[in-house]
C-alpha cells in the first residue's frame, strides 16, 4: 500500500483501538467511548451550553443532543436553565458523576501511558495537536456555503434590528410572490444575477466587531436557505446577535432554527387577513396553506425567543375589517408594527399606493383594541 493509505489506515486503527479499550473499562458505568468526550466536556466546564460542547467536540448538533440527552437519562449530567435567558440551558454533572470522575482520568492517563510505549508520546501529542488545528483550518468543507444564496448586503443600518447598530443580508429566493414587493429580483433572480461571496461577508462582519452590534437575516425567504444554520452558526462565533426575518411559511425550520439558541429575534410579516392572504402574497388559495402561518404565529407567540409582528399595509389591499381580524389574531404579542408602503421601484406589480398617515393611525387604533403595542414605522406626514 502506498503511505498516502497508511495514513489514512492508521488513524482509523488508532481510533478504534481507543474506543475499544473506553468501551471495556466504562462498561461497569454504563458509559460508552462515544459519551466519554462530552462527558469530560461538561465536568471541566461546568455551566457550558449545548452549543458551546458542540463547537468543543467539532461534531455535529444532533450527535451533542443524543449524547447529552443519554448522560442525563444515566444521572451523569443535569440540564438547568439559564436565570437570565429562558431559551439557554446550561449543563452540569452530578453527584452521580463526580463519584466515577477520578477513575475516568485514571484510564485516560492509563491509555496514554499505553499508546507512548516505545515512543516520545509528547512529542506525538504536539504534532497531533497541529494536524487538528492545519484540518480545521484546510479541511473544513462547510465554509464553501455551496446551498446559501445572499443576493445583497447593508453593511450598516440603525432601522433594520431595534436598538442595535447592525448590518444586513439579503438572501436570495422566495416561496411567495407579493405583487407589492419591494425588490423583486430577490424574489425571480433574474438570469447571471450576481450572489455575494459568503466568505466575504463573513471577512466584513470579522473586521465591524466592537463597531456593529448585530446582524439581519433577511429576504427573500431565508429558511430556504440550504445552508443557512452553518452561515449563522459562523456570525454567531464573531460574537453578533442575529435577528431573522421570516415570512412564517416554514413553522418547523422555524422552530428547528430557534431551538439552537443562534437566534435572538424574529420578525415575522403578517401579511393579511387569513382570508385574504393567498391574495396578498401572489398565490392561489388552493397553492397556499394558511395553517403553516397560523403554526409559526404560535410558535412565536408561545416561545421563547423575543420577536414582532409587522404588516405592510396597501391601500388596495387592506380594509378596517382585515385590521380587525389580524388583530384578534396575533392578540398577546408584545410588539406588532404598521408599515406604510413604499414604492421602490422595482415592484413585482407596480400600480399601488400607501395610505396617508390619518389612515395609517387609524388602522393602528383598530388592532390596538387587541394588541397592547402597536407601532407605526415609515410613516409620511402629507
Amino acid at each position: 500500500m502506498n503511505e498516502t493509505t497508511n495514513f489514512l489506515l492508521d488513524l482509523s486503527v488508532l481510533s478504534r483501538n481507543i474506543s475499544k479499550y473506553f468501551d471495556k473499562v466504562l462498561a461497569k458505568y454504563e458509559i460508552g467511548s462515544g459519551q466519554l468526550v462530552f462527558l469530560l466536556a461538561v465536568n471541566e466546564q461546568e455551566g457550558i451550553t449545548m452549543q458551546e460542547v458542540t463547537k468543543i467536540s467539532e461534531v455535529d448538533k444532533g450527535t451533542t443532543s443524543k449524547s447529552i440527552q443519554k448522560l442525563i437519562e444515566q444521572g451523569y449530567i443535569q440540564a438547568i436553565q439559564d436565570e437570565s435567558d429562558r431559551r439557554v440551558k446550561r449543563l452540569y454533572t452530578t453527584e452521580k458523576a463526580t463519584g466515577i470522575m477520578s477513575s475516568i482520568y485514571e484510564y485516560r492517563n492509563e491509555c496514554r501511558k499505553l499508546l507512548s510505549t516505545n515512543m516520545d508520546f509528547s512529542s506525538f501529542e504536539q504534532h497531533l495537536k497541529q494536524a487538528c488545528e492545519n484540518s480545521r483550518l484546510n479541511l473544513d468543507t462547510e465554509e464553501s456555503y455551496s446551498g446559501l444564496r445572499i443576493g445583497g448586503m447593508q453593511k450598516m443600518t440603525l432601522l433594520d434590528y431595534p436598538g442595535k447598530v447592525a448590518a444586513t443580508i439579503f438572501t436570495g429566493g422566495c416561496n411567495f410572490k407579493c405583487p407589492f414587493c419591494h425588490n423583486k429580483d430577490l424574489v425571480f433572480l433574474p438570469d447571471h444575477y450576481e450572489f455575494f461571496d459568503a466568505g466575504e461577508v463573513l471577512s466584513y462582519l470579522e473586521k465591524r466587531k466592537g463597531i456593529l452590534d448585530g446582524v439581519c437575516i433577511s429576504g427573500g425567504e431565508p429558511l430556504i436557505q440550504q445552508d443557512l444554520l452553518v452561515f449563522l452558526e459562523k456570525i454567531k462565533d464573531l460574537g453578533y446577535l442575529i435577528k431573522l426575518d421570516t415570512n412564517g411559511y416554514y413553522p418547523d425550520k422555524l422552530k428547528d432554527v430557534i431551538s439552537t439558541g443562534l437566534i435572538d429575534y424574529v420578525a415575522m410579516d403578517i401579511k393579511n387577513s387569513k382570508q385574504r392572504y393567498a391574495q396578498t402574497i401572489g398565490l392561489k388559495d388552493d397553492v397556499f396553506n394558511i395553517s403553516k402561518i397560523e403554526e409559526s404565529v404560535d410558535i412565536l407567540l408561545h416561545g421563547n425567543v423575543d420577536f414582532e409582528f409587522r404588516t405592510t399595509i396597501i391601500q388596495e389591499l387592506h380594509r378596517e375589517e382585515d385590521m380587525e381580524a389580524i388583530g384578534q389574531w396575533i392578540q398577546g404579542c408584545d410588539h406588532y408594527y404598521l408599515q406604510q408602503y413604499l414604492d421602490s421601484g422595482s415592484i413585482i406589480q407596480p400600480g399601488f399606493h400607501a395610505l396617508n398617515a390619518e389612515s395609517m393611525r387609524h388602522y393602528q387604533e383598530i388592532v390596538s383594541k387587541y394588541v397592547p403595542s402597536v407601532q407605526l414605522r415609515g410613516v409620511k406626514e402629507g
